[in-house]
């Protein structure tokens, strides 16, 4: 990667399902480090753009790049991409049938080929990190679902990935539940993990994003640091987004 070039770039990406134009010419650039906090009204478009950037969603036109490479299509080179794309979803897709600690081990080990004695080491250091070692040989059902999550993000960390991508990860979650996962994730970006945070948190943008995106109707609308854009928005529609999540 070239100094100074953003480690993931999106450039025009457009996406239809169908007559639906879910994705309208979308530029957005993330640096190595920041963490992007994506936030708009359901249906605009967001979880689309988080689930094209590890090509869960193949984008209609554009280009999307990470690390300056252009997204592979399919194949050898697209589980690379993957494995250096972690990403965190909304219903915690752990394997039900495999306890936490094999959750966690086995992308190093299948993918990275890793030695299952030193993937295991690694697994028991990030599951203390977000606060679930303990768990370590339960099955995912027997935990609650805000250890579940927290165990699907060292998962993903698990890899070592450029960027991590969350979408929407606390939306599942009982209210109680939700701090102890927002907060795993203020320490990752403290610590200075690449982050694209899809969330209805606000607390958090506010608190941990370098820069928060704002999404309408498939098109950003406008981005800039937490503290402009939650004061002074410059557009009516995020206006109306802040006035309606913000004063109830």
């Amino acid at each position: 990667m070239t100094a100074g070039a953003p480690l993931l770039e999106l450039e025009r990406v457009n996406k239809w399902f169908g007559d639906l134009h879910v994705l309208q010419d979308v530029d957005l650039n993330v640096a190595a480090g920041e963490v992007v906090v994506v936030v708009g009204p359901s249906g605009s478009g967001k979880s689309t753009l988080c689930r094209t950037i590890n090509r869960l969603e193949p984008i209609d036109s554009g280009s999307i790049r990470l690390d300056g490479r252009p997204l592979p299509a399919e194949g050898r080179e697209l589980a690379r991409l993957r494995s250096e794309v972690g990403m965190v979803f909304q219903q915690f897709n752990l394997f039900a049938h495999r306890s936490v600690l094999d959750n966690v081990t086995l992308g190093p080990v299948k993918v990275r080929g890793q030695p299952r004695r030193q993937a295991e080491l690694r697994a028991r250091e990030l599951l203390a990190r977000v606060g679930v070692e303990d768990q370590a040989d339960k099955l995912p059902a027997q935990l609650s679902g805000g250890q579940q999550q927290r165990v699907a993000i060292a998962r993903a960390l698990a890899m070592d990935p450029k960027l991590l991508l969350f979408d929407e990860p606390t939306s599942a979650l009982d209210p109680e539940m939700i701090n102890e996962v927002l907060d795993v994730m203020r320490d990752l970006a403290a610590a200075g993990m690449t982050m694209m945070v899809i969330s209805h948190e606000m607390g958090f943008a506010r608190s941990a994003a370098n820069r928060v995106v704002f999404m309408d109707a498939g098109q950003i609308l406008e981005q800039g640091p937490p503290e402009e854009f939650f004061a002074d928005p410059r557009t009516e529609r995020a206006k109306d987004f802040l006035s309606k999540i913000i004063s109830h």
